[in-house]
């Protein structure tokens, strides 16, 4: 059974629905949907927050009597298991839906095709896979964690147009401009948590929240976490006092410091690699279990080349600058030296758009 013309503008409806929760569903997905009957929308809804009603429960309270027989489009496969709140497909069982139209399956392995499966069983119609990919794209750090126990990374850099972030002095205030920066807000908007490292925080002392008026108010600030290997975080970093939660990460705490940063309102935990240093990949792995599921890089060349030369690195955003800082300024990461020019990290460019003057680069590491 194919898809027509109708099916794609309502699923397309349903994703700009879905988009609505960039900011505020986390740790859950991007989820939206439209109950239409003789090809009229009689219901939409999207998933605002985790706890609140799903984006089916919505569409369908708003449809009311005319969901009977109607057809449902939504980004996602409804959920068939009790969560935070209960089945999607009771209630569309309930409704007597006539037919389901979903972008994509349920990573999620308490889902993954058991919604579909429990639809069918009493007599749905169910279709997959319309739009998938824009479905895919709206949800990368719930499927990367479903499927593989990882977040999604994403590492944001400001550079002149020679490739530098800073003066070798460390002055980088501000490469970028007004629209940039902005911009950089809603990437943190619809990050799960904001990852830096401890030199960053000693040498700029960012606070990393989310303090654009424009986004309004997310009901959360994204989870502040310092790679800090032997736990050199000043207890009066801007960070540990501001609204949510930051939380350190070490390999060793040489100087007993891990009592003051405690006080200070950190939590700590201990994740130790090779040489002293943090277990990158572990890091990840725990940070999944916290259900995190996109993480924005804001860190120096160390952290990030290092991230890169883990593969750990899913996405990059560069903003260009147009200007020329030199060769003795710092440059964007720090990586081994190649042998062969077959050694070279790919990337696929996604991508390029202007931002105020800058330029914004967006593309993916190739695995």
């Amino acid at each position: 059974m194919s898809f027509t013309g109708t099916d794609a503008r309502f699923m397309a409806r349903a994703l700009q629905l879905a988009r609505r929760g960039l900011y505020t569903t986390d740790p859950n997905p991007r989820v939206g949907c439209v109950v239409v009957q003789h090809d009229r929308a009689v219901g939409e809804g999207y998933h605002a927050r985790a706890g609140a009603p799903h984006a089916e429960i919505h569409a369908l309270q708003q449809a009311g009597t005319q969901a009977h027989g109607a057809t449902v489009y939504v980004t996602l496969e409804p959920c068939n298991h009790h969560g935070r709140t209960p089945p999607c497909t009771d209630a569309l069982l309930k409704a007597g839906v006539r037919r389901v139209v979903a972008a994509m399956r349920d990573p999620n392995v308490q889902v993954a095709g058991k919604g579909i499966e429990a639809l069918e069983a009493k007599g749905i119609a169910v279709q997959l896979g319309l739009m998938e990919g824009q479905a895919k794209e709206l949800n990368p750090g719930f499927i990367e964690r479903m499927r593989n126990a990882r977040p999604f990374v994403r590492v944001k850099l400001a550079a002149s147009l020679d490739g530098r972030t800073a003066l070798a002095g460390g002055e980088s205030k501000w490469i970028t401009g007004e629209a940039a920066r902005a911009d950089v807000q809603r990437l943190r908007a619809r990050s799960s948590a904001i990852l830096t490292g401890v030199s960053t925080v000693i040498a700029d002392d960012p606070r990393l929240t989310v303090r654009d008026e424009t986004i309004g108010d997310i009901g959360r600030q994204p989870l502040r976490v310092v790679l800090d290997p032997q736990l050199r975080t000043p207890p009066g970093a801007q960070l540990l006092h501001q609204p949510g939660a930051t939380l350190v990460v070490a390999a060793a705490d040489p100087q007993q410091r891990a009592p003051a940063l405690r006080a200070a309102g950190a939590e700590i935990v201990f994740i130790p690699g090779a040489d002293g240093r943090v277990d990158l990949a572990g890091l990840m792995r725990h940070l999944a279990t916290r259900e995190v599921n996109e993480i924005l890089v804001e860190a120096g060349a160390t952290l990030c080349g290092a991230l890169l030369e883990a593969r750990l690195v899913d996405e990059l955003i560069i903003y260009y600058a147009p200007y020329l800082l030199g060769s003795q300024e710092r440059a964007m990461f720090q990586l081994p030296a190649l042998a062969r020019m077959d050694d070279r990290l790919a990337l696929e460019i996604k991508d390029v758009r202007a931002i105020g003057r800058d330029w914004r680069i967006t593309a993916t590491t190739v695995r």
